[in-house]
């Protein structure tokens, strides 16, 4: 399989993929292939929905059944080409949980608890730009454009890149950070400053200061991701902005916020009053 591995890789990287699928694909045909014992030429459609069949029974989750569906069409229709084509098991619908919303105050004390500079600083501007964890660690320095308070987001989800507009008090921030840590490369650099931030590093650091601010919600990184867009639609920001803004794909995803924003139950609650209800 190391052969295959790597032309597999190769064959990702040339159209384009993420490191990260690359990485999520080749780990599920390694997988795929530890399961039989037999290399990937030697196993076919029979062996193929054994494996999703047995996925299904160990009750792994949608995401990672889908990838490996896509991870074994990709494998056998570009890297070894067969004839057959990887069946699609479906699973039963899934009711999705809405997701968790810091208040402004509650963000507000998350962020002002004692911490590094560096950990204050991208909590910040996860929050205040609504930037995903992997994308605020690969910021470099030159993505900040002060002059238009702009935020250039190069890697986001699915290789495409966008534009966020950041406040002046996010500026002053990162200008004080970059003043004490003086980063040159990426904005964010971990133990080796020619790498970016390790993510489990801002995970942790976002787990203590919620233990420091008291909050009892189960808010993690992506939780400041979800406070930012609801905050923004409860301001009174359209869905199809907040949607650029997310980087999101289809609006149906950026839409989830409607069923957490105040602003919206409290104008539902008031417009329910107005009905002419007989008595």
């Amino acid at each position: 399989m190391t052969l295959l591995r790597d032309r597999m890789a190769e064959d990702l990287r040339i159209r384009n993929y993420s490191p990260r699928t690359v990485e999520c694909y080749v780990s599920m045909m390694e997988r795929f292939t530890r399961e039989f014992g037999k290399p990937p030429g030697q196993l076919g459609p029979a062996d193929i929905r054994q494996f999703q069949v047995r996925m299904i029974e160990k009750k792994v989750s949608w995401t990672q059944f889908n990838q490996a569906v896509c991870a074994m069409r990709f494998f056998y229709r570009v890297t070894l080409p067969r004839d057959f084509v990887v069946e699609h098991i479906p699973f039963a619908k899934v009711a999705k949980a809405l997701p968790t919303v810091l208040s402004v105050d509650e963000v507000r004390r998350m962020l002002g608890v004692p911490m590094c500079a560096k950990h204050r600083a991208v909590l910040s501007l996860i929050y205040a730009t609504g930037a995903r964890l992997n994308e605020a660690t690969h910021l470099r320095v030159s993505d900040i454009d002060g002059a238009r308070m702009m935020v250039h987001i190069r890697c986001g989800k699915g290789g495409k890149p966008r534009m966020v507009p950041m406040s002046a008090a996010l500026r002053e921030l990162l200008r004080d950070y970059w003043r004490a840590e003086h980063p040159r490369d990426f904005l964010f650099p971990g133990a080796k400053p020619n790498r970016p931030l390790h993510e489990s590093s801002v995970q942790h650091a976002c787990a203590s200061a919620r233990l420091r601010a008291r909050i009892e919600k189960r808010a993690s990184v992506h939780t400041l991701r979800h406070s930012y867009a609801t905050h923004l639609l409860e301001l009174g920001v359209d869905l199809r902005t907040i949607q650029k803004l997310l980087g999101h794909t289809s609006l149906s995803t950026t839409a989830i916020y409607v069923h957490v924003t105040g602003r919206l139950l409290d104008a539902a609650h008031k417009a329910v009053d107005l009905l002419a209800i007989p008595t």
